[in-house]
């Protein structure tokens, strides 16, 4: 008997993801996004991000049903990410769930989103292990989580009490002068540059805070370390060297960003670390982990380039996940969560 048919529902933010995915496969995987829209504001304008959702929705889901060549009363459960996000995205997409659920008498998953990041790994690299560390790194998010079941037992190591990794790049290239969005041509620039000529500080590094804080991150400190080191060129009349700019500021980002995830596996003996999220598309990031974790003998999962970004197949991959885990549905009449805390993976 085959495993069942889940639909998955992304529209968290600007982009509308629709997959289908059959236990572990990936039948069909169509996005829409509404990015270019954003380019003269220098950021996502929400009312604009729910209204396309609202235009690409119908048009993604018929897309994705004959990608995946199946009809859409063939669907056995309806997974939506619920939270966290921008709360009229989350509307659009909650409330179209709710309706193909309704009307196909099939229940519905409200998942989360940021854990989401993970389990649409399964769908390149087969089964998660029974225990791995999971870091998360996004425009909104950058956090560590120890996993033994990714449906049912996650729990928070850490994260950032200020800025997100994507976010912190987002606004060194605004500070550079740099399209929107900042981050891969910062990283695009980084590349160009040497990451030992200028060395940025790194966020709860040092004394008392490096263990309060064993498995969290700041990087507005850092940020703020660059804008000045850019004004003070600046005022004197110099040229700011862009590449070593962001080569150090990269550098001093993933330097975090690995150190504190290769640590949280030593620490609970997890031979294994998963990376999710848009900004585990950084091309330093996916090399210094891969150099650390081998040193330290830890298998690292890194997804695909196209899944690093919001998408359906990432909600699909976790309400299937659910489904084999045999959690129960969501009630009908519940409510997207902007603030979904990551202790939460299926609303109940």
């Amino acid at each position: 008997m085959s495993e069942p048919l889940v639909l998955g529902i992304e529209s968290t933010c600007d982009e509308t993801g629709v997959a289908l995915v059959r236990g572990r496969e990936l039948l069909g995987d169509v996005t829409a996004t509404s990015m270019d829209e954003y380019a003269r504001y220098g950021g996502i304008i929400p009312e604009i991000a729910s209204r396309a959702h609202l235009e690409s929705f119908i048009p993604t889901l018929d897309a994705a049903l004959a990608a995946a060549d199946v009809d859409l009363g063939q669907v056995d459960a309806v997974a939506v990410c619920a939270g966290p996000g921008l709360i009229g995205s989350l509307t659009v997409g909650v409330s179209a769930a709710k309706a193909l659920a309704v009307s196909l008498g099939r229940p519905v998953y409200g998942v989360n989103h940021v854990i989401g990041h993970l389990a649409v790994d399964e769908l390149t690299d087969g089964p998660l292990p029974e225990r791995f560390i999971g870091l998360i790194v996004s425009g909104g998010h950058s956090n560590l989580l120890s996993i033994r079941n990714i449906a049912t037992d996650v729990v928070e190591l850490g994260g950032t009490l200020d800025d997100a990794a994507g976010e912190a790049f987002d606004k060194v290239g605004r500070l550079l002068g740099l399209p929107y969005p900042g981050g891969p041509h910062v990283d695009r620039l980084a590349r160009a540059g040497d990451r030992h000529a200028i060395r940025f500080p790194r966020g709860l590094a040092a004394g008392k805070d490096k263990e309060r804080h064993r498995y969290d991150f700041s990087f507005s400190g850092l940020k703020t370390a660059v804008a000045r080191y850019v004004e003070s060129l600046q005022d004197a009349g110099q040229e700011v060297p862009g590449a070593h700019v962001c080569a150090g500021f990269s550098e001093a980002v993933n330097d975090s960003l690995t150190a504190k995830a290769v640590q949280a596996c030593l620490d609970h003996d997890c031979d294994t670390l998963v990376v999710g999220g848009g900004f585990s598309a950084n091309s330093r990031l996916r090399e210094l982990a891969a150099q650390r974790c081998a040193a330290a003998g830890i298998t690292l999962r890194l997804p695909p380039l196209r899944y690093c970004t919001d998408n359906g197949a990432q909600i699909a991959a976790l309400g299937s996940a659910a489904v084999r885990a045999g959690v129960e549905p969501s009630p009908l009449g519940f409510a997207p969560d902007s603030g979904m805390p990551l202790s939460v993976t299926v609303v109940h």
